[in-house]
């Protein structure tokens, strides 16, 4: 299940699409009975997040967190993907992308950082970025890359 919290109130956010696509990405790789929780967050917050949690004391697009669970509690939670509308917007103007394909494709990103995927070694990075396209394409999304 797909949770999306928008404390933001962000109208250009098209809620119910992303919802819809996160829940057909997440039935595509095995895990539709998972919770994702997509919360919305402001430029200070993604900020303060990314000094506390990766020591690097910038905004970003997107934070991905797991679950924090011990190994006790059987719950099917993915984690957590918080998201700057803001930079997004800025990156889809700079790089001349749609901004809800741009969302989404950075929301299917945090996603699979969740699901293990890193892209610290080149190797790695090429491989998630061929999922990534691989997946958008799947859904209408042109390559991004």
């Amino acid at each position: 299940m797909v949770i999306i919290q928008n404390s933001l109130k962000d109208l250009f956010i098209d809620e119910k699409l992303l919802t819809e696509t996160l829940q057909k990405v997440l039935q595509d790789l095995g895990k539709s009975e998972y919770e994702l929780l997509v919360r919305f967050v402001d430029r200070a917050e993604i900020q303060s997040l990314n000094k506390t949690y990766r020591q690097q004391n910038k905004a970003t697009n997107v934070l991905a967190f797991a679950p924090d669970l011990p190994a006790e509690i059987a719950e099917n939670i993915l984690g957590d993907v918080l998201i700057c509308p803001q930079i997004i917007s800025e990156e889809a103007a700079e790089q001349g992308k749609n901004f809800t394909n741009h969302l989404i494709h950075i929301a299917l990103h945090g996603v699979l950082h969740l699901l293990g995927f890193d892209h610290k070694k080149s190797a790695d990075a090429a491989k998630m970025e061929a999922l990534e396209v691989q997946i958008l394409q799947k859904i209408g999304i042109e390559n991004p890359y």
